[in-house]
């Protein structure tokens, strides 16, 4: 193995056990994770350590609804640093009730091939 050029602590979710990972990066450009206990978690912290992703759930203003607010996710995960940058595009839109649930609220957001879709159905 060549020199150690990054090194980080990853706690996985892949299950509960909660594995407290270390994920190394060599000069050489390997990626190798370390104390899993699972290739679930293997899989995971290396993923994390690349491209660090999140399912982004929060709020849509509703027009005419029963509710001042629809719940709302994304389709698939975001990476971490887009996820300010989708806040923001949500906080600025309003929909039209009624809605049910699933149904694309913000289609492709940030040309990132990710919708943000409905959580609940409302009327």
């Amino acid at each position: 193995m060549s020199e150690v050029v990054d090194e980080k602590f990853i706690t996985c979710i892949g299950c509960p056990k909660g594995c407290q990972i270390t994920v190394k990066k060599f000069a050489s450009g390997e990626i190798e994770a370390e104390d899993y206990f699972c290739k679930r978690g293997e899989k995971y912290a290396i993923q994390e350590y690349k491209n660090p992703t999140r399912i982004l759930t929060t709020t849509v203003k509703v027009e005419g609804g029963q509710l001042p607010l629809i719940p709302v996710r994304s389709s698939e995960p975001i990476p971490k640093g887009k996820l300010i940058d989708c806040m923001k595009v949500i906080a600025k839109k309003s929909v039209k009730a009624p809605i049910e649930m699933g149904d694309v609220l913000i289609p492709n957001i940030l040309d990132l091939n990710i919708d943000i879709v409905a959580s609940r159905n409302l009327e």
